[in-house]
């Protein structure tokens, strides 16, 4: 989720992290483990002047399968569930208003399953997994392609992903 945001103007940071469980600065060994609660997730900072939130929503929603409950594409659990953690009002208000316009969309068969959650603290991941499509271009492109990821944001988006 890292490089769509990192291309954005007005988008001033990205930090992969965790977020949503119980346990306190949890790691990624036991976030991965499905032993926390907690989503992999990332931290936007991002000036509104520049950028809007509704543009990042709706970027955010052109890089999963929104109808995939506790799994996006080959990762499966709790900790890859698909979520948007607002925090304030009028955030909420923005994500609600564009799941429920995508769900009556048509778009998507199923019923869209990514939450919708005040955000609560956020544990900034280790720093080998900041910047990772950067500093591990190989492995990032082949875990893309093994998982089958832009094939099938391709046939759920079409040419409206932002890649």
């Amino acid at each position: 989720m890292e490089a769509p945001f990192d291309k954005i103007p007005g988008v001033l940071e990205v930090t992969v992290g965790y977020t949503g469980g119980t346990k306190e600065n949890p790691t990624y060994k036991e976030v991965s483990a499905g032993r926390t609660g907690h989503a992999e997730a990332v931290e936007l900072v991002f000036d509104p002047k520049r950028v809007s939130y509704e543009k990042l929503v709706h970027i955010f929603w052109r890089q999963i399968d929104p109808t995939t409950p506790n799994a996006q594409f080959c990762d499966h659990g709790s900790q890859y569930r698909s979520g948007i953690f607002y925090v304030n009002e009028d955030q909420r208000k923005v994500a609600e208003a564009s799941k429920e316009e995508l769900q009556k969309s048509g778009r998507f068969k199923g019923r869209i399953v990514t939450e919708i959650t005040k955000a609560g603290r956020f544990y900034a991941a280790e720093d080998y997994h900041q910047q990772y499509y950067k500093k591990n271009p190989l492995r990032y492109k082949y875990y893309r392609y093994r998982c089958g990821r832009d094939k099938v944001l391709d046939s759920l988006w079409g040419s409206s992903r932002e890649k």
